[in-house]
């Protein structure tokens, strides 16, 4: 694919509107998508089992007769391992290590304490119960994904771990099961699209209800995922993946652009942007792209995501850098600068922040250990990695001794009779001490 990739300079006049016309992404669903997914969740309400087996074989070319022949228990899951190569399941198993290690770190404790009066404040951290978890299935292959997504959930205590991920013509990815394996997966249910999702959702003979939903998928899996909010807790829903690089022009170029490239090639709408205030090292850069390109296995989708959302924006320095930055708002921010700790502290909005040349965006995709669920399109401005406590659950606890509810009781009959609540005036007044 012929094409240049975008050049901008943070100065120049029309550089908000030209910015924001880059990153305008657009994540809704058309109406054929929406009543496609509609007609699914009703029938999958409605039918359960029978409904996920007339889509499954319909939509993966299956033939299966009953729901015991799409499930798979923790023996058979496990039987992947001996089906992927030594090193294979070594890589594996290093990243779930990693992965493990850096969440337990995310854990978090019930506390309370007691005031003078003798009551007692607080709160109880409980994990969820059920989690499930979608893979997308076939040629698709995303170990990495499972062990992000189950590990935290594991850590957290979560009880029961259910894995929904189809298997187009009766192909089984091994890789990906070897990772559920790993991450230790209960249950793997070989069903998928907006079918899975409503089944978790809603719960089938065969398919427990879940508590809340986690994982990747296209367009109906998505959609499938906003149309049972509410029902179900969500991850998140994710747009393409992005990258922003802020350097300083005394890295390699080539290694610059083939960090765009690791977001480029995930698909056409991914976006990767450099913010340097070098202009010979932008020129530098953008000539690596043009050699390095034709060397890329998936060179049609990279090329094409960073000539459509791609650019090279020039800036006059570090401050301005920051700037464009948190501007932005990027999942993946790379700081390939000499002193990296110096800009930290003035980076407000980033997914996952990769400090220093050396570090680059594909260690934290798979084996650094933070969690590689991060929000997309501006959002990471008000929220945060996939974590531990995406699956555990705050309950507050308070234990009046009679002194304090006596006391609490004078403050909360004023404030409920100003609401004009006399019951809840009445309930507290009865426990204050004559």
């Amino acid at each position: 694919m012929s094409g240049s990739i975008t050049r901008l300079h943070a100065n120049q006049a029309d550089f908000e509107q030209r910015l924001s016309q880059l990153l305008a992404w657009d994540a809704v669903s058309d109406e054929s998508v929406v009543g496609v997914v509609d007609e699914v969740i009703a029938a999958v309400k409605e039918r359960g089992d029978q409904a996920l087996l007339d889509y499954t074989n319909r939509f993966d070319r299956t033939n299966a007769n009953a729901m015991t022949e799409l499930v798979m228990d923790k023996v058979q899951i496990a039987q992947s391992l001996s089906m992927i190569s030594a090193e294979e399941r070594a890589a594996l198993e290093t990243a779930a290590h990693r992965i493990r290690s850096y969440h337990e770190h995310q854990k978090q404790d019930s506390w309370s304490y007691t005031e003078a009066d003798g009551t007692v404040l607080g709160q109880q951290i409980t994990a969820l119960e059920k989690v499930g978890v979608y893979v997308p299935g076939g040629k698709a292959a995303y170990p990495s994904t499972v062990l992000m997504d189950v590990i935290p959930a594991k850590v957290a205590g979560v009880e029961q771990i259910v894995m929904t991920s189809p298997t187009p013509d009766g192909e089984i990815n091994h890789i990906v099961l070897a990772a559920a394996a790993i991450a230790g997966v209960d249950q793997v249910i070989t069903v998928g699209g907006a079918q899975a999702i409503a089944a978790l959702a809603y719960g089938t003979d065969t398919i427990p209800q879940v508590d809340k939903i986690v994982g990747p998928g296209n367009i109906f899996v998505a959609t499938a995922k906003r149309q049972v909010f509410g029902q179900v807790g969500l991850d998140m829903i994710a747009g393409p993946s992005e990258i922003l690089v802020i350097c300083d022009g005394q890295t390699d170029p080539d290694w610059i652009a083939m960090d765009l490239f690791s977001q480029a090639e995930h698909d056409e709408d991914a976006q990767s942007i450099l913010v340097c205030p070098d202009a010979d090292f932008i020129d530098q850069v953008e000539a690596s792209i043009k050699k390095l390109l034709p060397t890329l296995e998936r060179e049609a989708i990279a090329s094409a995501s960073l000539y459509n959302r791609g650019a090279l924006i020039q800036v006059e320095d570090m401050a301005q850098a920051i700037a464009v930055c948190n501007r932005i708002a990027p999942e993946h921010l790379e700081l390939s600068v000499e002193d990296p700790e110096a800009l930290l502290p003035q980076i407000k909005h980033a997914g996952a922040i990769f400090m220093g040349r050396y570090t680059s965006e594909a260690l934290g995709d798979y084996c650094a250990g933070p969690n590689h669920v991060l929000p997309t399109s501006g959002t990471v401005r008000f929220s945060s990695p996939l974590g531990v406590y995406d699956f555990q659950k705050r309950s507050s606890i308070i234990h009046c001794s009679e002194e304090g509810a006596s006391e609490l009781g004078k403050v909360a009959s004023v404030l409920a009779r100003g609401e004009s609540l006399t019951a809840h005036a009445r309930s507290a007044e009865y426990r204050i001490k004559k």
